[in-house]
């Protein structure tokens, strides 16, 4: 591994950091790589419960370094770049996104691949891909995902830049902090002490029932729910509401204090 990406467990939350502050945090190949392994392996482990992304120095993401674009083939990137802006659909944790500052091009890709994002006063962000004769096709569906398509398209069109408050208006953005960190911090503490099976069946949920009419989203909601009433962490969850406690999930390997029931 290099020192492009910074990784620190914090309790059951990982932080990963690009750390390329003097080139903007712009998104080589190697970053690529190197974020979606990290952001693979998180998923499968147990001990983490939810993940925030964030970058070092000014800017959080410039988007795709230039200078490597220019000297690579057409297709050496097109593999990792479609792997990391579909990684919020992929994984079964939620990504949390500390946005420090300007977050452009793919570095808006990155945010809206993130289920909830917190975002400092001075932080930008825009699709401005069409500024370099290009469309921003791999991480379009992730944008127009958080924003709808029609102003998705507009974003697209016009390359624009707009701030933090009206991308909170776009729903973009949840939060406006002053302290970033320690806010995505709580946050993601908070998503890392909830039931992992719960939030894996709905985010599974929510991707799968995408794009579908009426009728079929039901059908898989009513599949999802009926699958999870069975599963020990809500037999749990119900238990500890009636007792007035907080739960002990199972699916986070926590001991019950009640007989009769079995931790996998």
């Amino acid at each position: 591994m290099s020192d492009l990406l910074q990784a620190e467990r914090r309790e059951r939350v990982l932080w990963l950091t690009l750390n390329r502050p003097g080139k903007r945090n712009a998104l080589t190949g190697e970053l690529c790589r190197e974020l979606v392994d990290k952001v693979n392996r998180a998923n499968l482990d147990p001990q983490i419960g939810a993940i925030v992304l964030t970058a070092s120095g000014t800017t959080f993401s410039a988007g795709m370094d230039l200078e490597e674009v220019a000297r690579l083939k057409p297709t050496a990137l097109s593999d990792v770049h479609e792997q990391l802006f579909t990684m919020g659909s992929r994984i079964g944790k939620p990504l949390v996104a500390a946005v420090n500052g300007p977050a452009l091009g793919g570095g808006i890709g990155l945010v809206a691949n993130c289920h909830v994002v917190i975002a400092s006063q001075d932080a930008r962000f825009g699709l401005t891909e069409i500024r370099l004769g290009l469309w921003p096709f791999l991480v379009f569906q992730a944008v127009s995902t958080a924003l709808g398509e029609r102003r998705a398209v507009e974003m697209a069109l016009t390359g624009r830049i707009f701030d933090a408050e009206e991308a909170r208006t776009l729903s973009l953005v949840q939060e406006i902090s002053t302290d970033v960190p320690a806010r995505a911090m709580e946050v993601a503490k908070g998503l890392s002490e909830s039931s992992p099976t719960a939030i894996r069946s709905g985010l599974g949920f929510v991707e799968e029932a995408r794009g579908k009419d009426l009728v079929l989203v039901a059908q898989i909601a009513r599949r999802v729910r009926e699958e999870l009433f069975t599963t020990p962490d809500f037999r749990e969850g119900i238990r500890a509401f009636l007792e007035k406690r907080n739960p002990k999930w199972p699916s986070l390997g926590l001991k019950n204090d009640y007989p009769g029931e079995s931790t996998p």
